[in-house]
């Protein structure tokens, strides 16, 4: 049971991503002691820990060793499973099987030669070839190489194609050509600037770039189906449904990369978070994420510099090419700084970042569990920060008005304490001064009447007022803070345009907050509320006019009785079609009278 491991253990499992990658168990001396791939770490790591019984009596060793697991979040359980396989081969885990190289996947390879070919291999001669690779998925090599041959009709003879030898007409054309698999460059017929360019289109596709085949295909489609060879047509749109679904190599492999550290950062007001990457022989070889507690106002420009140097330093990476986010000075000779735009260093930057999110989200819920004190103060801290306000928002109310064409207005106030929902807080608001759609004067209502009676009742008043709203609607809150003598005593904002923009007081400019801040996140759980709130008393208040307008008409039937008579009947058209004896078993034969009188006096049958 996962219950009987340690603490650290159990909070951990408890945050794991629902996402494919490789996980890392460590013993107590900080060892890795195994490395697994998983299509989702959180169940394929929980069940070491909840099955532990029906392990073997060897998993059940390692998983006691257990002290700490750490994870590398991949795009897809391929990714996860080249990584695995680099991991494995660089740290040699007690509880792996041992792995052999790179000759475990297939490559395919571009020969050196002449006319080059293009075939797979298990076993590359790296002196004499071009290797793109290794592929996890089998299936998609083959098929790739397969739409290669039909587009470019390379040759698969192993002739020595020398200029020389063709000169001379050593050869004579094969099969291959006449079956139009081939263009014959070994009698001329093809010439080396026109192989050369497919080679090179050829290159283009193995190292990712789909886009160009794909409008070749695209083209070839359109002309057969025009020249009615619909068989063609079915064809080659079967090749490019295979060549969406293929995935040319992995961002985690690629033999062309040189050596070099990937680098991420993300920070809030005290922490920085560095995830680094080691990327040796083309593949990932080491992955470490560490915190930088900040001691000024330092910028993440600043932190990265102290953090690349720092982590160069504990690792000893000789590597002459740094991959970052932003561009940076980095007092080093001899190293190169890169902020990838495209490519494979952009997909390696974007898997670094990936990583970083992941382990801030997950060292945030560890400290929700461990913590929730601490976890809230930092919260409270970064919206203290984002808002610019004076002190910690720890009772914040937020109002949302609800109405239609001005009929049945309500105006909903849903109260957040230490940000999270106070739902026993929460007040609904019936307008009453407000005739018709006007959104200014019911806000202007609604808060007049909310703090006045906070005040005559010696409440204590929020930290931060939010209004749904942009310009108009803070304007009319401020009129009511200014008749109370509130204005410029408690905090107040205006949240418009789907949370992007925040209005304060006396500013015609609205200030944006990052999408990714976790005020964002707070502001718009508690707007989602406040609308949530008021639409279902609204719809609760709209719902009871409207059983007034059909049925309180009818002198002698109160609310309770036209209520009584809907809940039996649904509606009041199956009322005026009831006898008089069905309305008697709901409500007697007094009121069933008057009812029945009136619908027939006031909405006689059709004839």
């Amino acid at each position: 049971m996962i219950s009987d491991f340690t603490e650290h253990i159990q909070t951990v499992l408890r945050v794991l991503p629902d996402r494919p990658g490789v996980y890392q168990f460590f013993n107590e001396e900080k060892n890795i002691i195994y490395v697994g791939k998983a299509k989702n770490l959180r169940n394929r790591v929980s069940s070491y820990f909840s099955n532990f019984s029906q392990h073997t009596g060897k998993t059940r060793l390692m998983v006691r060793q257990i002290t700490d697991i750490q994870y590398i979040i991949t795009a897809s359980d391929l990714e996860a499973l080249l990584l695995e396989n680099s991991l494995i081969k660089k740290y040699q885990p007690r509880y792996n099987i041992n792995l052999k190289d790179d000759k475990t996947y297939p490559h395919i390879i571009i020969k050196q030669e002449a006319f080059p070919r293009i075939f797979a291999t298990r076993q590359p001669e790296e002196h004499s070839t071009e290797m793109y690779g290794p592929y996890a998925n089998v299936g998609a090599m083959r098929s790739v190489l397969n739409l290669i041959k039909q587009l470019y009709k390379l040759r698969t003879c192993n002739l020595n194609l020398s200029e020389e030898n063709i000169a001379k007409g050593k050869f004579k054309v094969c099969l291959e050509y006449h079956i139009g698999n081939c263009k014959a460059p070994c009698v001329g017929l093809q010439s080396r600037s026109d192989y050369d360019e497919s080679i090179a289109q050829i290159r283009r596709i193995l190292k990712g770039n789909l886009r160009e085949l794909s409008r070749h295909l695209q083209t070839k489609m359109m002309e057969s189906a025009a020249e009615f060879r619909f068989e063609d047509a079915q064809l080659i749109k079967e090749r490019l449904e295979e060549l969406e679904k293929f995935r040319s190599k992995s961002v985690v492999v690629n033999n062309d990369m040189e050596d070099m550290e990937v680098y991420a950062i993300q920070s809030d007001p005290g922490t920085a978070y560095i995830t680094y990457f080691r990327v040796s022989d083309g593949a990932i070889i080491q992955a470490f994420t560490n915190e930088i507690k900040k001691k000024l106002e330092e910028t993440d420009e600043e932190l990265l510099v102290f953090a690349i140097l720092e982590l160069r330093r504990r690792f000893q990476n000789p590597a002459k090419t740094i991959v970052v986010p932003m561009e940076i000075e980095l007092p080093v000779e001899g190293i190169r700084i890169l902020v990838p735009k495209l490519g494979d260093k952009k997909k390696l930057l974007d898997m670094a970042e990936t990583n970083n999110r992941f382990y801030v989200k997950d060292k945030q819920r560890q400290l929700a569990i461990k913590d929730p004190e601490r976890h809230t103060d930092r919260i409270l801290e970064q919206m203290r920060k984002d808002l610019r306000l004076t002190e910690l928002p720890r009772h914040i109310e937020c109002f949302d008005n609800s109405n239609f064409q001005g009929d049945y207005a309500v105006s909903a106030c849903v109260v957040f304490r230490d940000a999270k929902p106070s739902k026993k807080d929460y007040r609904i608001f019936n307008v009453k001064t407000v005739t018709g759609p006007d959104d200014f004067a019911t806000m202007e209502e609604v808060i007049y009447r909310r703090y006045n009676r906070m005040l005559m009742e010696n409440s204590e008043l929020p930290q931060l007022i939010v209004i749904d709203g942009g310009k108009g609607q803070l304007g009319a809150a401020l009129n009511s803070l200014e008749k109370l003598g509130l204005r410029g005593k408690v905090a107040i904002v205006g949240i418009a345009k789907r949370l992007e923009e925040i209005y304060y007081p006396g500013d015609s400019l609205p200030l944006y907050i990052d999408k990714k801040s976790e005020s964002l996140k707070v502001i718009q759980h508690m707007r989602d509320e406040a609308h949530r709130f008021g639409i279902t008393n609204y719809r609760k208040r709209h719902q009871k006019g409207l059983i007034k307008t059909e049925l309180h008409g009818i002198e002698g039937i109160g609310e309770k009785t036209a209520e009584a008579l809907l809940f039996h009947f649904r509606s009041v058209k199956r009322i005026k079609e009831a006898s008089r004896e069905e309305i008697a078993e709901v409500i007697g034969p007094a009121k069933a009278a008057i009812v029945t009188n009136y619908f027939q006096q006031n909405d006689p049958p059709q004839t």
